[in-house]
């Protein structure tokens, strides 16, 4: 089911520096989705403008369907179901405490100061967080900056998280600890969408993949076939992953069999590394 689309969207910065031009994405309900491309290439404008931040010049967001609206309280409401967060932390964390960060959300939707403390404390935990719900916003490191600014994008439930960049400046052990976290996020409901340059953490962590190029989409679909179209990676300025050529060389030498799937991480490929060579 497509939950969230974009049909033929075209958006310039002021002086006329294009953006997006003529762009179309699917995002499925329950699909890890990769949207991936170099820098410059568009992708935290779209992010921006698939929870109403930013307005097409052309073309439509569709929320289930229907046309999403720009009026305040349609607003509003696109954005209790589509949650953004950026790449960089600091461009949402403005409380004086991680608490009162993500208690911001809940409270403008008009909850009691009881149920925001409970989306609070819950948000808190699936971030595993809880221990720094007083601690300063600005004492924070910068993967807990990154766990405090998705916290407040979980408190208000929305059904399809973007996240720009998520593991951008985060070390080998953060991202893997990050995308643990958004694992068990998209376990409990939630649709995940991600930016990324990095095609190694999209062959691991996406269902789909979407590639981007001059602010169009030029394919998109499975990540295990897309990815490994060397066409179309080149056309998208990208690499096949490191695990997927790996996967190759080692069907190559016969350890692996035609009919079986490439290593999809670290884990996996070392295995098949370990088998005997033909």
């Amino acid at each position: 089911m497509i939950l969230l689309e974009a049909r033929g969207i075209t958006y310039a910065y002021p002086g006329g520096v294009p953006a997006l031009a003529g762009l179309d994405l699917r995002i499925a309900r329950g699909r890890r989705l990769a949207i991936l491309g170099p820098n410059g290439a568009g992708k935290t404008t779209l992010l921006l403008h698939l929870n109403g931040t930013l307005r097409p010049a052309s073309g439509r967001v569709l929320l289930d369907g229907r046309p999403a609206g720009y009026s305040r309280n349609e607003l509003s409401a696109w954005r209790r179901r589509v949650g953004l967060v950026l790449q960089d932390a600091d461009d949402q964390l403005f409380a004086a405490s991680v608490a009162e960060d993500v208690s911001f959300g809940p409270l403008n939707l008009g909850l009691s100061d009881s149920e925001a403390r409970e989306r609070v404390d819950e948000a808190l935990a699936a971030l595993q967080i809880a221990d720094l719900a007083d601690r300063p916003t600005h004492m924070l490191s910068f993967g807990q900056k990154k766990r405090a600014a998705i916290a407040g994008a979980v408190a208000m439930r929305p059904e399809v998280m973007l996240l720009d960049e998520p593991t951008a400046g985060l070390d080998r052990h953060g991202a893997a600890l990050l995308l643990a976290v958004l694992e068990r996020l998209e376990a409990s409901g939630t649709t995940l969408v991600f930016t990324t340059h990095d095609v190694d953490v999209a062959w691991a962590f996406a269902h789909d993949a979407a590639l981007f190029k001059d602010g169009r989409v030029i394919a998109q679909g499975p990540a295990s076939d897309l990815m490994i179209d060397e066409v179309r990676m080149r056309e998208a300025g990208l690499q096949t992953p490191l695990l997927a050529r790996i996967g190759f060389a080692l069907r190559a030498n016969g350890a692996l069999a035609a009919d079986e799937a490439l290593p999809s991480d670290e884990a996996s490929a070392l295995d098949l590394l370990s088998r005997p060579f033909r």
